[in-house]
C-alpha cells in the first residue's frame, strides 16, 4: 500500500510537469541599444518622439526592442509556445510545460522565469518591473567610512549629502588629464569597471583608447571622484559613472593641448557628460611666443577659455583647478579664467589658504578662484591602489567636481549655472571674498537645503504643480500655483498601476513615499479640471 501511494504521488507530481503553464521568461540584456538611443527614430515613430520631448519624458533602455535572436532560440525550445513580449520588461510571454519552462533558464541569456500560477514560483520574481536600474535603487543606504578622505570630505560638508542617499549615481563625469595607468585594474576602481560604470577612454593627442598616457596624475585626480576602498578611502562621487579623457602630453608644453582639451569637452557634450573635471592649467610654453599674459586671462582669448564657455552654453558644469603659481605667476592661468567655469583653489587640511595656490581676481575684475577645497596634503590613491597624499589644485578640483555632481543629483533638471551659484553662496566667505580664496569653502549641506528649495516659483510659472525634492527619498512636498487650494494626486509604477492616491490643499501638502519601492513613478495631480503629470524617481 505504500508502494502505492508513492506511486500516485510520483505520477502526481509527473502530470503537474506535463500540465501546460504560463510564464514570463526575462532577459538579461538587449542589442544595440547605445546605437538606438543615439538614433532613437529607429525605434520610435516622430509622434512619439513629439510626445516625450513635450512632457521631458526620458528615452531609455526600456524603449529598445526585445533582442529578436534571443526571442528566436526560446521559440525553437522544446515544447514552447511564445505569444507576447514585452520592451518595457525585456521578456516574453510564453506557454509549455513546467519542466519545458524551466529548461529556459539553461539559456546563457535568461535571467529569471515567473509563472502565471505563484505557487510554482519559489521566490518573489522582481523582475517583473523589468529594469536593472530599479533594482539596483532597491539597496538600503550606505554611511561611509571615509578613512583617509575624512577631512576632505567633512570640511565641505559634502558627507551629508551622501547621507541623503545622492552620491553621483545617475551622474556622468568626464575627466580630462594627463594619463590614467592600471585604471581597469586598480582596486580602488573595481566597483566602477564591475559595474559598467566607466563608461569610455580616449586619448586625442595619441588618438587611441589607451588612455595611459604620460605619467599617473589622472589616475590620482580621478581617485578624488570615484575611488572607493572599504574603510580607507572614499571619493566624493563615487556612485558616478565616467569618462577618462587624456588631453595632455606630459614631455612638453604647447597650446595644442588646449585644442585637445576642447576637443574632449566637445566629445563630453555629445555623450552626455554632466560633470567634467580638469585639473589643468595653461600659461607658459616651451615656446615663451605662445606664453599668456594676465591681459590674456580675461575668460575670452584664451583657446581653452572660449572652448570652456562654449561647454557652458551645451550645459555641462566645469570643474577646475586654479593652479599652483602662488607666489609665481600668482594667478589662475587658462581655462580657470573663464567665467564658465567653477574654479577651485586650495587650502591646508585645516581649512587655510595654501600658499602655491593661484589667485585672483582675473585681469577684468572677476573674483576667482571661486571656491576652495583641500589641496595640501589631501588624500588621493596611487596607480597601484595604495593611499597616499598628494599636494595642489589638482586635487581639490576633483574633490570639489564630485562634491558637485553628488549635489546635482538631488535636482538634476537644475540648470549649471544654478547649482554652481548655490555652491558659491553656500561659501564661508561669500560676502567678503578675498583674493586668495576667492568665495572660500563652500558647506553642502547647506548648498543641498537650498537646492531642494531652489527654484520652485519658476517651477510654477512653468508647470503649475512643483513637486521636490525628486528624486524622493520619503516626503514629497507639493507647492500649489497661485488660485488653487486643494487637488488629488495620484501615483502610478512603470507597469501602469496606481499605487497611491490621496488629496492634498495647500496646508496639507506633503505626500509619504516611504513605502514605496524604489524606482520610477508617474504623478498626476488634478485640480479645477486640468491635470498636470510628472516623473519622480523614488529612492
Amino acid at each position: 500500500m505504500k508502494n502505492v501511494l508513492l506511486l500516485f504521488a510520483f505520477l502526481l507530481i509527473q502530470q503537474g510537469f506535463a500540465q501546460t503553464q504560463d510564464a514570463l521568461v526575462f532577459f538579461a540584456d538587449k542589442e544595440g541599444v547605445a546605437a538606438a538611443l543615439a538614433n532613437p527614430i529607429t525605434i520610435l515613430t516622430q509622434d512619439a518622439l513629439d510626445r516625450k520631448a513635450l512632457h521631458d519624458v526620458v528615452i531609455d533602455e526600456r524603449d529598445v526592442p526585445v533582442n529578436e535572436n534571443y526571442i528566436t532560440q526560446v521559440k525553437n525550445a522544446t515544447g514552447i509556445t511564445v505569444h507576447a513580449k514585452s520592451k518595457w520588461m525585456n521578456c516574453v510571454y510564453v506557454r509549455g510545460t513546467q519542466a519545458n519552462i524551466e529548461d529556459l533558464l539553461n539559456l546563457s541569456f535568461v535571467t529569471a522565469v515567473e509563472f502565471a500560477d505563484k505557487s510554482l514560483n519559489p521566490f518573489p520574481v522582481n523582475q517583473s518591473v523589468g529594469d536593472k536600474f530599479e533594482m539596483e535603487n532597491q539597496e538600503s543606504r550606505i554611511i561611509y567610512n571615509y578613512g583617509a578622505a575624512s577631512n576632505q570630505t567633512e570640511m565641505i560638508g559634502i558627507d551629508y549629502v551622501h547621507e541623503q542617499d545622492f552620491t553621483g549615481s545617475g551622474m556622468v563625469i568626464a575627466v580630462l588629464d594627463s594619463g590614467f595607468p592600471n585604471v581597469w585594474t586598480n582596486p580602488a576602481f573595481s566597483h566602477i569597471v564591475n559595474d559598467g560604470r566607466l563608461l569610455g577612454t580616449y586619448d586625442f593627442a595619441e588618438r587611441q583608447v589607451n588612455v595611459d598616457g604620460t605619467g599617473s596624475h589622472g589616475a590620482r585626480t580621478f581617485s578624488d571622484i570615484g575611488a572607493f576602498i572599504q574603510d580607507q578611502f572614499v571619493g566624493t562621487a563615487p556612485e558616478a559613472s565616467f569618462y577618462l579623457f587624456r588631453t595632455e602630453y606630459g614631455p612638453t608644453e604647447n597650446p595644442v593641448e588646449e585644442a585637445w582639451w576642447v576637443e574632449a569637452l566637445e566629445r563630453a557634450d555629445s555623450l552626455g557628460v554632466d560633470v567634467t573635471n580638469t585639473s589643468l592649467g595653461y600659461q607658459d610654453y616651451d615656446n615663451p611666443n605662445y606664453d599668456h599674459t594676465y591681459q590674456d586671462l580675461d575668460g575670452q582669448t584664451t583657446i581653452a577659455a572660449r572652448g570652456a564657455n562654449h561647454a557652458f552654453d551645451k550645459g555641462m558644469l566645469l570643474v577646475t583647478s586654479a593652479g599652483n603659481d602662488g607666489g609665481g605667476f600668482n594667478y589662475v592661468a587658462t581655462p580657470a579664467d573663464a567665467p564658465g567655469i567653477l574654479t577651485v583653489g586650495a587650502v591646508t587640511a585645516s581649512g587655510n589658504y595654501a600658499s602655491f595656490s593661484s589667485i585672483g581676481p582675473t585681469v577684468d575684475g572677476r573674483v576667482k578662484p571661486d571656491v576652495m577645497a583641500q589641496g595640501q596634503n589631501a588624500a588621493v590613491v596611487s596607480q597601484n591602489g595604495n593611499v597616499t597624499t598628494g599636494n595642489g589644485t589638482s586635487f581639490s578640483s576633483p574633490i570639489m567636481a564630485g562634491a558637485v555632481a553628488s549635489l546635482w543629483q538631488a535636482r538634476p533638471e537644475l540648470k549649471n549655472y544654478q547649482v554652481m551659484q548655490i555652491v558659491r553662496e553656500s561659501a564661508h566667505l561669500f560676502n567678503n571674498p578675498t583674493p586668495q580664496m576667492g568665495y572660500g569653502i563652500p558647506n553642502f549641506e547647506d548648498a543641498y537645503n537650498s537646492l531642494i528649495n531652489l527654484g520652485v516659483e519658476d517651477q510654477l510659472r512653468e508647470t503649475q504643480f512643483a513637486l521636490y525634492p525628486n528624486p524622493v527619498v520619503d516626503k514629497l512636498n507639493i507647492s500649489f500655483p497661485t488660485g488653487a487650494s486643494e487637488a488629488r494626486i495620484a501615483i502610478y509604477n512603470v507597469l501602469g498601476e496606481k499605487v497611491m492616491e490621496q488629496s492634498i490643499t495647500t496646508t496639507k501638502n506633503v505626500l509619504n513615499v516611504a513605502e514605496l519601492s524604489s524606482g520610477m513613478y508617474i504623478a498626476s495631480i488634478t485640480s479645477n479640471n486640468k491635470t498636470n503629470t510628472f516623473k519622480i524617481v523614488k529612492r
